[in-house]
């Protein structure tokens, strides 16, 4: 299935800079990019895990990956930059 886009998620210049901090990350059946911009959709729009839209992947594999990046420290330390960042991007 193909995903549409959303204002949420990170553009490949993002991606490019962020992506070495998921090299150690175990290997998903979705690539790891997509459960990032997933995670990124939860925690701006404030959706609930069991309410993430059809085209995204399932909530528990979501919501595991955002566990586990947790506990490495990169959403609590990078997911700042990503707000700062985001706020002065003039959304439509």
């Amino acid at each position: 299935m193909i995903r549409k886009a959303y204002d949420t998620d990170l553009n490949d210049q993002e991606w490019a800079k962020i992506e070495p901090y998921f090299s150690k990350h175990r290997t998903y059946k979705w690539p790891k990019r997509v459960l990032v911009n997933e995670t990124l959709y939860v925690t701006k729009t404030g959706c609930q895990w069991r309410m993430l839209p059809h085209d995204f992947p399932l909530y528990l594999t979501v919501w595991s990956f955002f566990r586990r990046s947790m506990t490495t420290g990169w959403f609590q330390v990078n997911g700042r930059w990503y707000y700062a960042y985001s706020a002065q991007v003039p959304w439509q």
